[in-house]
């Protein structure tokens, strides 16, 4: 069953990843979830190139929804650095719901628009 979940998640990742593109203008904001951590990446799939990253690698032990949000706010403060404000959000296979919104929202509140 888990191989199955896996090739489920691959095939939506790949049908969003038809229409969602990231340019210089409009990074694309890619979210990574596992089971303990959450990451998050602004990309310019132009280039190939990284512009921002954010992870719940070096938070302190709480809650995996209120280290979504961390995550984020640390996005949205690291996109603000590079002068992005507007992205395109790639949930990567995941539902939106649980920790991807509530990384989505947070962001949005730090001043990302998508």
């Amino acid at each position: 069953m888990a191989t199955n979940k896996i090739e489920r998640r691959i095939k939506i990742k790949y049908r969003i990843r038809k229409r969602v593109n990231g340019t210089a203008e409009r990074p694309r904001l890619s979210v990574f979830r596992s089971n303990k951590q959450i990451y998050a990446q602004i990309i310019n799939d132009l280039t190939g190139t990284t512009l921002a990253s954010a992870s719940s690698l070096k938070l302190e032990k709480m809650p995996k929804s209120e280290q979504a949000q961390k995550v984020g706010e640390m996005i949205a403060e690291a996109a603000q650095k590079v002068n992005i404000t507007s992205v395109v959000f790639d949930r990567n296979g995941y539902l939106y719901h649980g920790r991807v919104k509530e990384l989505a929202e947070a962001a949005r509140k730090g001043g990302l628009n998508f």
